[in-house]
């Protein structure tokens, strides 16, 4: 990576300063391996990290019971630890909120104490692209675990590295909020869109223009000016008709378009994935055949009641079964009559109750025909239609803007952590605290205390295994497990751990002590056992019971 770090950071591979643990899976095929979630013991995959929002998790979807997770090679990681997905996807990172293992798809961080949980989220969630680049495969990417312990890290002074993440907590919180907010606008623009619509053919868009607020009873077909003529589908088409079933065998490559129902999902014709028909000469398509200033409907599946006006001439294209065309007798009304079919308050809205309200699963003919509506003059209409267009640009406009403002937010959350990790975000502090980042509070002070715990623990398992086994090899043993399996019952939590952890292998002691105690404690309790002289007779009885039958 060899970023421009603050003088006096270090960059470093992160399997100098951190133990990298992969994860387990049990066999999938027995049930009896998996539990209720908050119910076991804690198992992540990296599924349930996906769109995970929070910095710290305490199980997922499945926990692990004590036999899945006895005969699986998943381990137990400490409170604190950096779980990190190595594959499908790379990269999600989350905190140990408690004891919690993984499955195989993680590369797990179990730093000191002297590294920040919080810093190391964050750094780790900014080398995303970086330890992506890093994974290899071919049917999916995977970082191997000699790769991660490559991964760079950036080690800065222990008080600095508290205020990054606080200072991270404290921007991300805001660039999370005003996401929140940008997220919310399109919901916010298609009410909108809705209301104008609805506005435009109950007339009262146009009050104002037309001076005077004479309305229907509410009890008539809706509000409605009494100028305004009262109309259904059936009057003002030549005819309403779907295309043919048999039709699909005629698919092809290329010839004419054939417009199907996911063509006008967006309630505005889209073609550019258009399928073709190839029609022979003897198949007859005149009335399914669209022209300028159709109107189609969507009349079955998902998408029904979608409106599409064909807005420019197209040289040949027909509809689908699924696609209902509204040829009208008098075309100077086909945008006003747009506008209704799409309007919640009116065409929409009968459309949707005929269409479910009856329990059928789509629209018949008839019941296109049965929309009932008020027409305007021709010049009100144009009028309505003028400002419809004027305030739906005014959306789009917002929209685009939102739709920009979105990508940069996006791009601000790796831009922020970026400069975090460069250390512009605490250069004031620095220069306002030198005493805190120089001398012991140094990095490089930070990393040899880092380095000599680690060593001071790893000599101290393997110390005590040394010992140990030593002594259990003066008594008769046998290397059957007994029917009980429980270490003696006078040994203390971290005395069982140990002896258990003796028969198996020198990591395991640290595994099983680590989700409980921090690395300092652990190594506490191991020298105080070894400077015990009774302690060494109480382990060996203890690891003598557990194996003679």
């Amino acid at each position: 990576m060899s970023q421009v770090i603050p003088e006096g950071w270090l960059e470093l591979p992160i399997g100098e300063i951190a133990d990298v643990v992969a994860g387990g899976t049990p066999k999938a095929g027995n049930p009896d391996n998996f539990a209720e979630p908050g119910s076991k013991i804690p198992w992540l995959t990296p599924a349930d990290l996906s769109k995970y929002k929070s910095k710290f998790i305490a199980h997922g979807a499945r926990d692990l019971s004590q036999e899945g997770y006895d005969s699986s090679s998943a381990k137990l990681m400490p409170k604190g630890a950096l779980l990190f997905s190595s594959r499908a996807p790379i990269g999600y990172v989350v905190i140990a909120e408690n004891p919690i293992c993984t499955n195989q798809g993680f590369k797990n961080f179990v730093f000191t104490e002297q590294v920040d949980s919080i810093y190391a989220f964050y750094y780790l969630k900014s080398i995303r692209d970086l330890a992506e680049s890093l994974g290899s495969g071919t049917t999916f990417k995977e970082l191997s675990g000699a790769t991660a312990k490559t991964i760079p890290f950036c080690l800065a002074p222990l008080a600095e590295q508290k205020v990054i993440a606080d200072k991270l907590d404290e921007l991300l919180a805001q660039v999370e909020s005003t996401k929140v907010r940008l997220d919310a606008i399109p919901a916010i623009l298609k009410s909108f869109r809705q209301s104008v619509l609805a506005a435009a053919v109950s007339g009262k868009l146009t009050e104002e223009w037309r001076g005077t607020s004479d309305y229907q009873s509410i009890n008539e077909y809706f509000s409605a000016p009494r100028c305004w003529e009262k109309s259904k589908i059936e009057f003002v088409v030549e005819y309403v008709t779907s295309g043919s079933r048999g039709w699909a065998k005629y698919y092809s490559d290329s010839g004419s378009i054939f417009i199907r129902s996911q063509d006008i999902n967006s309630d505005e014709l889209k073609i550019e994935d258009a399928a073709f028909v190839s029609l022979p000469d003897q198949v007859e398509g005149r009335r399914t055949k669209v022209q300028k200033e159709d109107l189609l409907i969507t009349i079955t599946g998902a998408n029904v009641t979608k409106c599409a006006r064909i807005k420019d001439s197209i040289e040949e294209a027909y509809i689908s079964q699924h696609v209902a065309l509204l040829r009208l007798k008098d075309t100077s009304n086909s945008v006003f009559i747009e506008l209704m079919l799409k309007a919640q308050n009116v065409g929409r809205k009968q459309l949707t109750e005929m269409a479910y309200g009856g329990g059928k699963p789509g629209l018949n003919l008839q019941n296109i025909k049965d929309v009932e509506f008020a027409l305007p003059k021709l010049k009100e209409q144009t009028e309505i239609i003028r400002r419809v267009e004027e305030l739906l640009a005014f959306a789009d406009k917002v929209e685009a803007q939102v739709n920009a403002a979105q990508l940069r937010v996006n791009n601000l959350t790796q831009s922020i952590l970026a400069k975090a990790f460069r250390g512009e975000l605490t250069a004031d502090w620095r220069a306002a605290n030198p005493e805190l980042i120089s001398g012991d509070n140094s990095a490089s002070a930070l990393l040899k205390r880092i380095k000599d715990e680690r060593e001071a623990l790893d000599k101290a398992i393997k110390g005590a295994k040394k010992k140990f086994v030593k002594k259990v090899s003066t008594k008769k043993v046998t290397t059957k497990k007994a029917q009980d399996t429980t270490i003696n019952k006078n040994l203390s939590p971290v005395e069982s751990v140990i002896a258990d952890g003796i028969a198996n292998k020198p990591q395991e002691i640290f595994d099983k002590l680590t989700p409980s105690l921090s690395m300092a404690e652990v190594f506490n309790e191991i020298s105080k056992l070894l400077n015990d002289n009774k302690i060494e007779e109480k382990i060996v009885d203890g690891i003598t019971g557990f194996f003679i039958k």
